[in-house]
Order: C-alpha cells, then structure tokens, then sequence
C-alpha cells in the first residue's frame, strides 16, 4: 500500500519541529529516516501513526492500517512469551504465532517469562508482533536497538518479506539494515535548527 506524506508539519510539547515534510513509498518499497538525535524522527513517525495531531498537510493512507514499533517493546513482563504473542494474535484477528516464532527465532523462548528475557529478546518478542498484525504499513522507531547482527539479520528479512508481500515501510534507523531503500534526510525539513529534542525520550 502506497505511503504519500504531503507538505507536513509537526511539533512536540507545541514546539514546531518539522515543516513541509514531503514524501511517497510505493507499496514493495521501504523510506529509511536519517537525522541526528532531536531531529524529529520520533516526533514525524508518532504524527504518521497517528499518535499526535499534524500541525497541516496530509497523510495516506489512516493510521489504522500502519502498526507501530517505538523503542518500548509494549510486552507484558509477567505472561510468558507465549502468552504475550497470543494475545496479539487475538487483537489482531486469531492467525496464530507461527510466522512470528519463525521469523524471530522464538521457540526456545516460548514458555520463558518476559520479565526473565534479556534486552536483546524483548526487542525480538516486541518486533515479532509486527507479523501477527497484517496491517501493510510498518512504521518502525529505531527497530534493530538492542539486537545483536544475527538478528538485525532476522529483522532485515522480514522486511523484505513484508515488501516482497506488497507492504510499505518508514524506518527511523541509524543501522545499515542490509538492503536498498531510499534515504531522507529530515534536517532539511527542520523547522528551526536550535529547537532540538531528545527523540529518545519520546519513544
């Protein structure tokens, strides 16, 4: 599904952050975000999503067919593994966990609580849900944080599999995720250099 993003503007805590952001993701493609620290990736990929109100212009498609993935996994730390796939399952329409567990090389974790896992294989059961979902539009903060280069690996290939499968993805991400997408520089659209927030915080 095609992402178009047209002459946007946003802000945080009221402070103008992004003016006139501009661009289109073919469906099969991904849009990689590059800036330093503060420069409003969180802050463009929450008003994406939905999360807060745009300043002005226009996004396609609605936020409720993009799935979100910020620096919070989003996991229940006293439900297994198991328990906590399930249950995203069910939200979002019962197709089971098999794909996600594969993807994500999950089936010695299965039966683990999540509070017991280690900040690397939170990050892998929190990415794993974005299979369960089926919604076309991934939209991902900074995704491979805390995962070692085997599963950055894992990470890059299910995105290829989402493309390949007709979906669009805007990763915010300073890693090199191992494939070709095209790259925008959100520095140009800053709307005032001295104004920079911490995206870390926001996510």
């Amino acid at each position: 599904m095609e992402v178009s993003v047209k002459d946007v503007s946003c802000a945080r805590g009221g402070v103008p952050i992004l003016v006139g952001v501009t661009f289109t993701v073919p469906a099969g493609r991904a849009l990689v975000l590059r800036g330093a620290n503060g420069t409003g990736k969180t802050t463009l990929l929450r008003t994406l999503v939905g999360l807060q109100t745009p300043m002005g212009g226009e996004i396609w498609p609605g936020p409720d067919v993009m799935v979100y993935a910020a620096h919070a996994d989003g996991l229940k730390p006293t439900l297994s593994v198991r328990e906590n796939l399930t249950f995203w399952a069910d939200v979002y329409g019962g197709a089971g966990i098999d794909a996600a567990v594969e993807s994500y090389d999950l089936g010695a974790l299965l039966d683990r609580g999540v509070q017991s896992l280690s900040a690397g294989q939170r990050r892998r059961v929190g990415l794993s849900r974005l299979v369960l979902t089926g919604r076309p539009v991934w939209v991902l903060d900074e995704p491979t944080v805390s995962l070692d280069q085997s599963h950055i690996g894992r990470f890059a290939d299910a995105v290829r599999a989402h493309l390949e499968g007709g979906g669009t993805a805007v990763i915010a991400t300073h890693a090199d995720l191992g494939f070709k997408a095209p790259e925008l520089d959100l520095s140009v659209f800053r709307a005032d250099p001295n104004a920079l927030l911490d995206d870390e915080v926001f996510g």
